[in-house]
């Protein structure tokens, strides 16, 4: 990367006189996003594709959307100490408690584990029964069981998904080289995906 490139990235900053463009070709923190997003009016919450089209719609119209915020939780269902079946629906204030590990552990087995598949989907899946949950995670114990099966990574984490990538195509480095070129990638306009390419950029 040429040294005057690499000074007109650092000065990139996220502000109003940005261009939709340049947003979109550029990395953004979710920190980053919050911070904006406070600073000009817009709501701030939700995950970050949600933060950055808010954000990507107002560079473009220049007109701050209010968008509704979702209602607090108002489910009061007990996960620590309830009684616990089949048919128990997943509430919005579901948690991982002991509770249900004692139950999903009853009838899955002893090698039952919160994983972080699992936990995401009983998040998203409010409604949803505990005997759906159940083979739910049966269903993610059998893929992360096949050699060949990568757990997915929502698109909003970049990075996780550059560092899992590097890793497995460079065997030969550590988890610091892979931060060293994710951090040169990230200055870069474009997509933020590994590529063997990437190695020339040091």
């Amino acid at each position: 990367m040429k040294r005057e490139e690499v000074q007109v990235l650092k000065q990139l900053k996220l502000n109003i006189s940005i261009s939709p463009k340049d947003f979109k070709d550029y990395y953004w923190s979710k920190e980053e996003l919050v911070k904006f997003c406070r600073t000009i009016g817009l709501n701030a919450t939700g995950c970050k594709i949600e933060i950055a089209g808010r954000i990507e719609l107002f560079l473009a119209t220049r007109k701050v959307v209010r968008t509704a915020l979702k209602p607090r939780s108002i489910s009061r269902f007990d996960w620590k100490n309830s009684e616990l079946n089949f048919d128990t629906k997943l509430t919005d204030n579901y948690k991982n408690t002991e509770n249900v590990k004692a139950f999903m552990t009853s009838h899955i087995g002893p090698h039952f584990r919160f994983n972080t598949q699992f936990m995401i989907w009983a998040k998203v899946h409010t409604g949803e029964s505990l005997r759906e949950a159940i083979e739910e995670w049966n269903h993610i114990y059998i893929r992360k069981k096949n050699k060949e099966y990568q757990s997915e990574i929502a698109p909003q984490f970049e990075y996780n998904m550059y560092i899992r990538d590097f890793l497995a195509d460079n065997l030969g480095m550590a988890t610091k080289d892979a931060i060293k070129y994710w951090k040169l990638k990230r200055a870069r306009r474009g997509n933020k995906k590994y590529s063997k390419q990437d190695l020339s950029l040091f």
